[in-house]
């Protein structure tokens, strides 16, 4: 036994500098590209894999939106009247206005449910430009690293789409002619938390909000459920043994 341990000891020291020499960058790189069924990807799979899976994601999230009460019966991205202006609120029911009130929140729903069928075409125009790095990130990243590439790259051009859909929309109901007046004569109000007066904005940004709600459910659908992979490539990249 003790001739055994001198042995072990003597090939550890004479091979110590293999060791030292192993390459475990290009190990690790490996490693993270081997996915599916054990075989290598190459760069081309994962981006073509990404890209299948934000597509895939990004219209099946545009469509849940768009169809009718697709925010107003969905509780997760539904817009309520607004949080902070609840004492308006009660001030425009304590008017006569319940039913205004609640016109005037199934109105902002449905403006968005409008504005989420701009969406697919914004979402594509992003999916086409991602670059090899960008796929590389998305793979080794989070849950939600995909959907996160597509807030980052299409928010701005959704809201410029959403923006005149939701205006259009939201002008139509009585309420709205009460917004402003009431949330300008609540802002002068000494010491209070001042209110975000344009609705529009508001409507818009929790329509966006919404949409990348749903696209993120999609991602980790993909990512988690087999089932969810609809196509090969996809299979290929987020595959599992």
């Amino acid at each position: 036994m003790r001739q055994l341990k001198i042995f072990v000891l003597l090939f550890f020291i004479v091979n110590i500098k293999s060791f030292a020499q192993f390459n475990w960058n290009k190990t690790i790189k490996d490693v993270t590209h081997t996915v599916g069924n054990g075989g290598k990807l190459s760069n081309d799979d994962i981006v073509k894999g990404l890209k299948e899976a934000l597509k895939v994601g990004s219209r099946n999230s545009a469509a849940k939106a768009s169809q009718e009460d697709g925010y107003f019966k969905n509780p997760m991205i539904k817009i309520p009247f607004p949080e902070e202006a609840e004492e308006m609120k009660s001030t425009l029911i304590n008017m006569g206005m319940r039913r205004q009130v609640d016109e005037f929140v199934l109105t902002m729903n449905r403006a968005a449910e409008d504005a989420a069928k701009k969406a697919a075409p914004v979402f594509l125009n992003a999916i086409t430009k991602m670059t090899i790095k960008d796929g590389v990130n998305i793979l080794k990243g989070k849950d939600d690293a995909a959907t996160q590439y597509l807030k980052t790259n299409t928010s701005v051009q959704l809201k410029k789409e959403f923006l005149p859909i939701v205006k259009e929309s939201i002008n139509k109901v009585q309420v709205t002619k009460y917004w402003n007046p009431l949330i300008t004569s609540y802002n002068k109000i000494p010491f209070v938390k001042k209110l975000n007066p344009d609705l529009e904005d508001y409507v818009t940004q929790k329509a966006i909000d919404g949409l990348f709600m749903l696209v993120a459910q999609e991602e980790y659908k993909i990512r988690k459920d087999p089932a969810a992979r609809v196509t090969d490539i996809l299979k290929k990249v987020f595959g599992k043994n």
